[in-house]
């Protein structure tokens, strides 16, 4: 486990209303680099991804994966009393992060006029599935959902196949790096002014930025980007291509690889010469035909000797791995990639590591996911809470 005295983010307050994904995503990453971040939960089952299996003990990996680096405490936002403690906890805190639905927290006081109030300073982060405005506002929004809605499952499949989703939660996940980047940017605002501000995060939109290609096309002539399978829109070959024993992915995206490929790879320097395959823009309009005579000839050896020989010739390639094969990867483990923390029920535990390695002040994985309340005594005390209030608090079950 990585241990340093000094982390970027050592100052950084945050308290996490939020739970699932993409807030606690967010709150993980700004801790990994050194942010102080109390998570609070509501008593009973808490964040609900608490019972999302696998388990171990009744301990959800879940939650234990993205909530690593945290303090946990439990308050019933709806007592008056843990009322008073959470507005100490917010006079404190830089940064509030909350995904609960639009006007939920109207209703509970915790919103961010409400909060502004208490500290001026504050910069409070919505996350939501459409944002805090427009038609959509009061709608539920999941990741499935939006990855629907802003086109991407049109674009993921094969032609003509049905829609497909992407196999992991790339808009719930593209959100808590949104509310990352934005809440970094608040603070440096907030350090320079003292000002606090609210931003407003939406599932639905914090992919679209992504289309840029696609965008550039379709506001230029119109053009409607349709499903490609593993093929790209504008290069070939870019793309996954069957050998003797299984796929490889081959990324010849320009002129230059391409030609390594035909002359140093496949042993076809005539290719070079067939007008069919001149240009990206000839292959393109005959990858159907590029695509066939190249299976013709990866066909002949397995999918190892192709990675190899395109490596020697400087072509990009690699395999297509299941994630057990990507986790025992020695390249994703000699850069820390892979991580292990002890938990107190699940024990010695792997996890995904900080892909974002900083020379002098790097992230780290310092402490385990919490335990539901953990950590609500000392915070309690922290903030002048009377041991004889927390036992009365707790018996009364408005904290755990």
């Amino acid at each position: 486990m990585n241990k340093v005295a000094t982390l970027p983010l050592q100052g950084l307050k945050i308290l996490d209303l939020s739970q699932i994904m993409a807030g606690p995503f967010c709150t993980m990453v700004l801790a990994d680099y050194g942010a102080e971040v109390i998570k609070i939960e509501k008593p009973g089952t808490g964040d609900d991804s608490r019972e999302m299996g696998p388990f171990v003990d009744g301990e959800s990996l879940c939650f234990a994966h993205i909530n690593r680096n945290k303090k946990g405490i439990v308050l019933n936002l709806k007592d008056a009393r843990c009322r008073d403690i959470f507005d100490k906890l917010v006079k404190w805190a830089d940064v509030v992060v909350e995904n609960y639905r639009v006007g939920v927290t109207k209703k509970l006081g915790v919103d961010f006029e409400s909060l502004k109030k208490i500290n001026p300073r504050l910069i409070y982060c919505s996350i939501s599935g459409y944002g805090q405005t427009g038609p959509y506002a009061t709608r539920g929004g999941f990741d499935l959902v939006a990855q629907g809605m802003t086109g991407i499952m049109s674009m993921t499949g094969e032609p003509g196949g049905r829609p497909l989703k992407s196999g992991i939660a790339i808009y719930d996940i593209g959100a808590g790096l949104t509310a990352t980047y934005s809440i970094l940017a608040a603070y440096v605002h907030q350090l320079k002014t003292g000002e606090g501000q609210h931003i407003d995060v939406s599932l639905a939109e914090c992919g679209l930025p992504w289309f840029t290609w696609e965008a550039a096309a379709y506001f230029t002539d119109g053009t409607i980007p349709e499903a490609t399978g593993s093929r790209h829109r504008v290069s070939a070959p870019y793309q996954a291509l069957r050998t003797g024993n299984g796929y490889i992915i081959i990324g010849a995206a320009n002129q230059r690889t391409w030609e390594k490929m035909c002359a140093a790879v496949i042993d076809r320097p005539d290719l070079l010469e067939d007008p069919r395959f001149a240009t990206n823009m000839d292959r393109m309009r005959n990858v159907d035909a590029l695509e066939a005579i190249l299976e013709r000839e990866l066909a002949s050896a397995d999918a190892q000797t192709w990675i190899e020989r395109c490596d020697k010739a400087g072509v990009p390639c690699g395999p297509i791995n299941d994630f057990g094969a990507a986790m025992k990867d020695r390249h994703y483990i000699e850069r820390g990639m892979i991580e292990e923390v002890d938990h107190p029920t699940i024990g010695r535990m792997k996890m995904i590591g900080i892909p974002g390695k900083l020379s002098l002040t790097p992230g780290s994985v310092r402490t385990s996911a919490p335990t539901m309340g953990r950590d609500t005594d000392d915070v309690l005390r922290l903030f002048g809470v009377p041991q004889a209030e927390i036992e009365t608090l707790r018996s009364e079950r408005v904290i755990q």
